[in-house]
């Protein structure tokens, strides 16, 4: 009788506990390395390193292509005579329906190193363009107006790094609902501003992302040549 409510009891506590075990256990979370070959994750519900990646690299393989074709305003040539556009790259605006987080200071950084990689580009170094910001109190969006324009360039000039060009960008999205799963585009703009003639240079890369609910949803978009 004794060893019944013994056993009685081992089970009753192990019933209590073993909800709070299990809980505990779903709640940790277990990180990898990931190498060079391994496949980038993609969000569930928001764009990860899978999209802002090729999004990027297109929309500056466009820009950089339309600026070779183009005759524009310089500050000097380089070592074999080629066209030297100075830029100042002021960030990365987000009109987009969800939040960029971290992700904008690498849509950022990866912008500026694409394009400081083309001989045609010369990128002023980000601490001065935030410093003369800073300096001028004037918000990103507003130096689409002449004065303000001005009040940049002299103050990048007080510090040895005038320009010729103003480089934007900007992410939007739209989504579309279909029942439980919805289809989310996304589209990376680049323009590019000449400060003297006005003249804009504008490039887009777009990328779209299904969300589904199950497997079975997935597979219902999928065209007839589909993996």
């Amino acid at each position: 009788m004794i060893r019944i409510r013994h056993c009685a009891r081992i089970a009753l506590l192990a019933a209590f506990v073993s909800p709070f075990v299990l809980v505990g256990c779903r709640g940790r979370q277990h990180a990898h390395m990931l190498s060079d070959t391994d496949r980038n994750m993609v969000g569930s519900h928001e764009a990860g390193t899978e999209r802002w990646k090729p999004l990027i690299g297109e929309a500056v393989a466009r820009l950089l292509g339309r600026s070779l074709s183009s005759v524009e305003t310089v500050s000097y040539t380089g070592p074999e005579g080629v066209p030297v556009r100075t830029v100042c790259f002021l960030g990365v605006e987000n009109r987009s329906s969800e939040p960029l987080g971290d992700f904008r200071e690498q849509i950022y950084e990866h912008i500026d190193a694409l394009l400081g990689q083309s001989p045609e580009f010369r990128m002023i170094s980000r601490r001065y363009v935030e410093a003369a910001m800073f300096q001028i109190r004037c918000r990103s969006d507003a130096l689409i107006l002449p004065e303000n324009q001005r009040q940049l360039r002299t103050a990048l000039e007080q510090a040895d790094q005038p320009f010729d060009f103003l480089l934007f960008a900007q992410v939007t999205s739209g989504t579309t609902q279909a029942n439980g799963d919805y289809q989310r585009d996304y589209l990376l703009t680049l323009e590019l501003l000449d400060i003297h003639s006005g003249d804009a240079m504008k490039e887009s890369a777009l990328l779209r992302q299904g969300h589904h609910k199950s497997v079975l949803g997935k597979l219902k978009y999928k065209t007839a040549g589909g993996c």
